[in-house]
């Protein structure tokens, strides 16, 4: 895919998930969301931290945040922005647990798939409006199912990728007549059927 079409691909989600920092009241970061042991501010602090684990094969840091969630993730997309934006940053080769690609590839399959995976989390947290782009769930659900069976395995055990990266959890079982997004949540380890009251 073009270097233009990722950085459009990842500023609409980046926008999307923004707007929903941005709608959250200071008394519901401490409130639980769907990623077991995560608050709606771990949320945003994992997204975070994996837009810093895009710069670091390139040599760079993410500039030091302020300590609100929204001006955090703002001057994280604004670094991984700057990094799309430079074309030979951009092209630079790195090496990731799922072999060797460029560096705006990297943004592309693991930030960008990120920011709609926890925005669905993010906006249960919150009590917000959680549909995701019908699109994206297709291309997720196509992409993630055809991944061979010991690569999923390792995709679910925690810290095969780092310490403190969980890709997926254990699936959870859904309804096959449920619809794709909620097969999608429950194939890589979420409960669609989640509640802001779930303990």
């Amino acid at each position: 895919m073009p270097v233009n079409a990722i950085a459009d691909r990842y500023r609409r989600h980046a926008d999307s998930f923004e707007r929903t920092v941005a709608a959250a009241r200071p008394d519901q970061w401490n409130d639980p969301s769907p990623c077991a042991k995560w608050t709606a501010r771990d949320v945003v602090d994992h997204v975070i931290m994996m837009h810093g684990a895009m710069l670091t094969p390139l040599d760079r840091t993410l500039t030091p945040p302020p300590a609100d969630a929204l001006g955090a993730f703002r001057a994280a997309r604004a670094d991984v922005t700057a990094l799309l934006d430079d074309p030979e940053a951009a092209a630079t080769e790195c090496r990731t647990p799922t072999g060797t690609m460029t560096a705006a590839q990297h943004v592309d399959q693991v930030l960008t798939d990120d920011l709609i995976l926890h925005g669905w989390d993010l906006a249960m947290a919150l009590g917000r409006d959680a549909t995701m782009d019908q699109a994206e769930v297709e291309r997720l659900w196509a992409a993630n199912t055809a991944v061979p069976a010991e690569t999923m395995a390792q995709f679910r055990t925690p810290g095969a990728f780092g310490p403190g990266i969980e890709v997926f959890g254990p699936e959870v079982p859904v309804d096959a007549s449920a619809s794709l997004q909620d097969r999608l949540l429950g194939f890589i380890g979420r409960d669609p059927r989640w509640t802001r009251r779930s303990p």
